[in-house]
């Protein structure tokens, strides 16, 4: 089977991403951009992060991209109420947010995870990152 040029997470695109949230974070971040299978294809940390955000990015962003879920809120609601069923997953799966899945149609193509404010500031970043780099 081959992929179709839209199926993957583009390199530009990834730059685009970690380039929007670097210039919009209120403070230093980290950031990871993943393909579908959570694997990097761009990733950058601020001067002043926090060394720890560096893997929670990669973290959130791994969860996103092999998730069933959108995001890692999505995931975290759906398993918040039964802890077999949190325990059961992926061990590198995180339910912090900030990882949110990147779609093209109904196509998921990769994932961003943002780290190092706030989950919720986390997310919007990665939102408002994601939203800012689709194609024309």
């Amino acid at each position: 089977m081959r992929l179709r040029e839209n199926d993957v997470m583009k390199l530009d695109r990834a730059l685009a991403i970690v380039g929007h949230v670097v210039s919009e974070a209120p403070s230093p971040v980290s950031v990871f951009v993943a393909d579908d299978h959570g694997e990097l294809v761009a990733a950058a940390t601020m001067d002043g992060a926090a060394p720890d955000t560096r893997m929670n990015a990669q973290r959130k962003a791994y969860t996103a991209a092999r998730s069933d879920a959108r995001t890692t809120r999505e995931l975290a609601d759906k398993v918040q109420e039964d802890a077999v069923e949190r325990a059961s997953f992926d061990p590198f799966f995180t339910f912090f947010l900030g990882g949110v899945a990147v779609f093209e149609g109904d196509e998921r193509v990769g994932a961003v995870g943002v780290s190092g404010l706030p989950g919720e500031v986390d997310e919007q970043l990665a939102l408002r990152a994601i939203d800012a780099s689709k194609p024309s």
